[in-house]
């Protein structure tokens, strides 16, 4: 599945997921970002089917970068500049306080106070680290001094810190160099979905990206993810738990899943089964924006859906009863320059392709 569409400069994006492998080429031209192209690389089973059963993790490195590398060339992408992102799962990200002198004393520090916060030891990681604001006590943030602070003056900034290891960034560098690829920066993949899908909106969000082998919730705020949770129940176990239920195949289960969703109606013979799950995603969202809501004392208006199950009939509706707030579904094509003939596929290729897309965005 590609679209060749510009000739100018461009950049690919590339999200290694669970069951596919997704790359998008953007460009951008008087700041605005143009769809160059798409494509994407799926299991299949010897049937021809999508292989439920398998994820690209199951696949060895030359496997993934003969994917990567087949995708592109079929597809007739023009650029082998890429930023790829690393699933949050292999990922620690968190956001801290720390009192400030200047940016030497902090680099110098950071490393310290780290290792209350990542769970491995730190000589097995790449650690990295931004100032993202400076508390001024009242809830709110003040500008970053332009020098050293003034002795006896208190500063206390907020700092976003992200840590990835080592032997994981050693593997995408190994996968991209076989598959012809320049990788010229490897992101954090909330950090990507967080781009695409807020841009330079500051505003407290709670995202909910439900993939097809896992669910992960995460909290943005001024344009950071605060708190995340993450766990292994997504599209996929849905679909088994159908198929289990009503003693029908995989293939049957998802295509009652993706006709009828959790509409309650007599026809919908697939929603007894699968609501266990939805509702424990629900619980879990709830529980997560609270727990934000509690420590931070701010309020977070909205829920964004993305990912394969975000247009599930009747899935936004259903969220929107149980977690009293605006409930949207994301829509990172509104960001980008595309041609109108992709107006039928928009909403599915937003949630297919938005951790690609934002990685595309990131400028390098």
């Amino acid at each position: 599945m590609a679209f060749n569409l510009f000739k100018a400069k461009s950049k690919l994006g590339i999200d290694i997921g669970t069951s596919s492998i997704k790359v998008v080429e953007l460009s951008q031209e008087n700041g605005r970002w143009k769809l160059e192209n798409y494509a994407m690389y799926e299991l299949h089973s010897a049937d021809g089917h999508a292989d439920t059963a398998k994820t690209v993790m199951d696949l060895s490195d030359d496997e993934i970068a003969q994917a990567i590398k087949e995708t592109i060339a079929t597809a007739g992408m023009k650029s082998r500049e890429a930023v790829a992102s690393v699933s949050a799962f292999s990922t620690f990200a968190t956001v801290i306080e720390m009192p400030y002198v200047s940016e030497e004393d902090l680099a110098k520090t950071i490393p310290f106070e780290a290792r209350k916060y990542v769970p491995i030891p730190l000589d097995q990681v790449v650690l990295d680290w931004s100032i993202i604001g400076v508390v001024d006590g009242t809830g709110g943030t003040g500008e970053l001094p332009s020098g050293p602070v003034a002795p006896g003056t208190s500063v206390t900034v907020e700092v976003f810190l992200a840590a990835v290891p080592k032997d994981e960034t050693a593997r995408y560098q190994r996968i991209m160099r076989a598959a012809g690829v320049n990788l010229v920066a490897l992101e954090l993949e909330n950090s990507s979905l967080v781009r695409a899908l807020l841009g330079n909106d500051l505003s407290p969000t709670a995202i909910l990206n439900v993939g097809g082998r896992s669910t992960s919730i995460l909290i943005v705020s001024k344009g950071y993810e605060r708190l995340s949770h993450n766990y292994e129940i997504g599209g996929y176990e849905i679909t088994k738990a159908i198929a289990s239920a009503l003693s029908v195949s995989l293939e049957q289960a998802e295509g009652l899943k993706r006709k009828y969703g959790v509409i309650d109606s007599p026809e919908n013979k697939a929603r007894a089964a699968m609501m266990p799950l939805i509702d424990m995603m629900v619980f879990e969202t709830n529980k997560t924006i609270e727990a934000f809501e509690q420590a931070r004392k701010s309020r977070i208006s909205r829920v964004v859906l993305i990912g394969g199950l975000a247009n599930m009939p009747g899935l936004a509706q259903y969220v929107k009863q149980r977690i009293p707030r605006d409930v949207l579904i994301g829509n990172v094509f509104a960001r980008l320059v595309h041609p109108e003939e992709l107006a039928p596929l928009v909403q599915t290729l937003s949630n297919t392709l938005a951790i690609a897309v934002g990685c595309a965005m990131r400028e390098t």
